[in-house]
């Protein structure tokens, strides 16, 4: 159930004058629902740094922005089954000559053809209706059809979306998984997968998660002319909180050079992934087990993921290529040397990465090989091994060795570059009610 954020207790007691603009800042109508966004001063961040309160909004589909000068904005997302008479009728625009145009010239033929559900088209009209442009973004690019109102008529140009960065704060809790809380919190999944990244070195997201852990982020979104594109954005700084212990990062880059830290300039990046796939599931850990096939009691000395067939595996740290194919029991395999006597071994592949042979030098995250259903397997899934002076060990137990941390000159810059984030995470923690849907 949606919440009213202008009654929430916390908007009461700390902008009570800001109330009344709240409803009427940054409305963009999308199917009937609004977004209503308000950039306000926060009491207790530096001056410089605002933030976003956001609430859904139910009103009547079509309401237009005022942009001033008796001009508006109007916005509707294709349905599933739209023609692009119902896509206008939905936008308000009162303008004959425009819907005939838009309907029926030569130019505007392939518009018909890129109806694409869920796709947004923007309008600006006058205040009585009348069209002054509309945008449509085409498929497969970068690129969108522009329709203007010029003196001598209408018209038609492709053009390249100019696409802007906005930062977006997002907060979500731990019920039953992790991209559960993030898909109940409107966060891409391509953000859950970085933020599973960066913390792995510090959180098992197979085995340690709790219900009611809270997280918090900060990344990167694309929008063009008011909307969010898909595009991958980059986790700016984020916040963990797993069985209590708070665990926090925050992107930095310097002279080419970039990486996670946490407040005190610690690398978050270790030696090895905990895992050689994205996000799975373990299906078997290292420990003594009924074999599937043979069934006889067997020491497993791996760990086996979960994953359809042909999902990439990541080299989990860098390091040489030492074998590269067929290995009987362990179907199409690969094995990696890395430094300190480590090797990590890749078993069950249905395929090796193009052009991978022995000898190869590879780095940490690169793709080797997609899993499959080789050798002595039952079902598609990856098994991994983690070695030490030839001998397996469990990965998921193992200390995982550090890189170095910034140095006292870094340090500073660090601090300077972060100061905001920190205040962001901070404020996120602090207010009673850090979720509004």
């Amino acid at each position: 159930m949606k919440r009213n954020i202008l009654n929430h207790p916390w908007i009461r007691d700390h902008f009570p004058r800001w109330r009344g603009k709240l409803a009427l800042a940054g409305v963009a109508p999308i199917l009937g629902v609004v977004t209503a966004i308000a950039v306000t001063p926060s009491p207790t961040l530096p001056p410089d740094v605002v933030t976003d309160v956001v609430e859904a909004l139910d009103i009547a589909s079509g309401t237009p922005i005022d942009q001033g000068n008796d001009r508006y904005l109007r916005e509707a997302r294709i349905s599933r089954g739209d023609t692009l008479g119902a896509l206008l009728a939905r936008l308000n625009i009162e303008d004959e000559e425009a819907r005939r145009y838009l309907l029926f010239a030569p130019e505007t033929q392939i518009l018909h053809r890129q109806l694409v559900p869920g796709r947004v088209v923007i309008a600006r009209t006058t205040g009585n209706g009348l069209l002054l442009d509309f945008h449509f973004p085409m498929n497969g690019g970068n690129t969108a059809t522009l329709v203007e109102r010029q003196p001598q008529g209408f018209v038609t140009r492709e053009e390249t979306m100019r696409y802007e960065s906005r930062q977006v704060i997002k907060t979500g809790e731990i019920r039953y998984s992790l991209f559960g809380a993030t898909d109940s919190a409107g966060i891409p999944d391509g953000i859950a997968v970085q933020m599973a990244e960066i913390f792995s070195g510090d959180i098992d997201f197979h085995r340690d998660l709790r219900k009611g852990d809270r997280f918090t982020l900060v990344y990167d979104i694309q929008r063009y002319p008011g909307q969010i594109v898909p595009r991958a954005g980059r986790i700016l700084s984020a916040e963990f909180v797993n069985d209590g212990r708070t665990h926090q990062a925050f992107y930095y880059e310097e002279n080419g050079k970039n990486g996670y830290y946490n407040a005190d300039g610690k690398s978050l990046k270790r030696a090895f992934l905990r895992s050689p796939l994205a996000f799975s599931r373990i299906t078997s850990g290292f420990s003594q087990r009924l074999h599937p096939i043979f069934k006889t009691w067997r020491a497993h000395k791996g760990v086996d993921y979960g994953a359809a067939i042909g999902t990439p595996v990541r080299a989990t740290g860098n390091g040489v290529v030492q074998f590269v194919g067929p290995s009987g029991g362990y179907g199409n395999f690969v094995l990696l040397s890395h430094a300190g006597n480590h090797q990590t071994a890749y078993a069950h592949l249905s395929r090796f990465a193009q052009g991978l042979k022995k000898g190869d030098r590879v780095n940490q995250g690169d793709i080797i090989a997609y899993t499959g259903n080789t050798g002595w397997s039952t079902g598609p899934h990856l098994h991994y091994e983690f070695r030490v002076n030839g001998v397996q060990v469990d990965p998921m137990r193992q200390s995982i060795p550090e890189t170095p941390p910034l140095g006292e000159s870094q340090l500073v810059s660090f601090d300077q570059a972060t100061r905001t984030q920190l205040a962001l995470l901070r404020l996120m923690r602090d207010t009673p009610a850090t979720r509004f849907e």
